[in-house]
């Protein structure tokens, strides 16, 4: 059994498709389904279930993924350690995100204090973060809500209150804070539903027997801003993105007697390395947040 055929595998078996799985490998399709052959043969059982070029883990597949996926993710974590050692200056962090409203004051902050330090940032829902943790492919997560599950600590950094944005010169752009039962009447932008902060607008203002009316439900948290600035409706964000936003020509009020806030948390592996430079990151994620809740 060889290291290749294992990674082969696991690509195999997260596209569940022969031809995807080639081209994402940069091989020919032959010489992957030779190398999965032989893995099986190996084995002595079918690791998939088949059909055309489409595959499904069968009962096999999926106990042999787990632990393959364990020895891979301490074989990453030892190349990472090595790297550690021998470039105690360099390093890199690897960040998964769905709340980008703080991200650019962190990393400007955190290039400031280790400007050798390489970082990579990429946005995921909940679950593929959790996944990212699993297979030690990220370092950390910065969410909300944070991503838990099995072998997975938080740390919740930031309690950030929902507010709501009015263009200004709106019959409520005087006040700054209104009732739920101000809004009734008002129309609504926003984000899709699955998205964090309008899953759980939805959710508490349910409770107030409140459901917004939206005219515009959409997929890019920026655009929100605009449309509130161009009277389309009004719209409820995260008092975090409000700090790179800027003022403009919107107005922001809290909402009264409505405990509307989402928690932003910072999430790891608890097996996975952690190089100094992801530990730097993080002591200044919570520093940041601290001085955050001062001002």
């Amino acid at each position: 059994m060889e290291l290749l055929q294992l990674h082969y595998f696991q690509v195999v078996a997260r596209l569940e498709h022969m031809t995807d799985a080639a081209r994402s490998l940069h091989v020919t399709q032959s010489s992957l389904s030779k190398t999965i052959q032989r893995l099986e043969e190996d084995l002595g059982v079918p690791l998939f279930d088949r059909s055309g070029r489409t595959l499904r883990l069968n009962k096999f597949g999926r106990t042999f993924l787990h632990r393959v996926d364990k020895a891979m993710f301490e074989l990453e974590q030892g190349k990472q350690e090595i790297r550690d050692l021998s470039s105690p200056e360099s390093g890199s962090v690897e960040l998964a995100v769905n709340t980008a409203g703080t991200l650019p004051e962190i990393l400007q902050k955190f290039r400031d204090k280790q400007p050798h330090v390489h970082f990579h940032v990429q946005t995921s829902n909940t679950e593929e973060m959790r996944t990212l943790l699993r297979r030690g492919e990220v370092d950390f997560c910065l969410s909300s809500p944070p991503v838990q599950g099995e072998d997975i600590e938080c740390q919740v950094l930031w309690l950030d209150s929902i507010l709501v944005a009015v263009p200004k010169g709106h019959r409520l752009s005087d006040k700054s804070s209104v009732a739920v039962t101000d809004l009734k009447d008002e129309w609504f932008v926003g984000l899709k539903r699955g998205y964090p902060t309008r899953d759980i607008t939805d959710r508490i203002l349910q409770s107030f027997g409140f459901a917004p009316k939206y005219v515009y439900e959409g997929d890019e948290p920026a655009r929100i801003l605009s449309l509130v600035e161009a009277e389309i409706g009004i719209a409820f964000v995260p008092e975090s993105s409000t700090r790179t936003s800027g003022q403009g020509n919107v107005q922001y009020l809290r909402i009264e007697h409505c405990d509307l806030v989402r928690e932003i948390g910072l999430s790891w592996h608890g097996s996975r390395y952690l190089s100094r430079a992801a530990l730097e990151f993080r002591e200044m994620a919570t520093e940041y947040f601290n001085e955050l809740a001062l001002k």
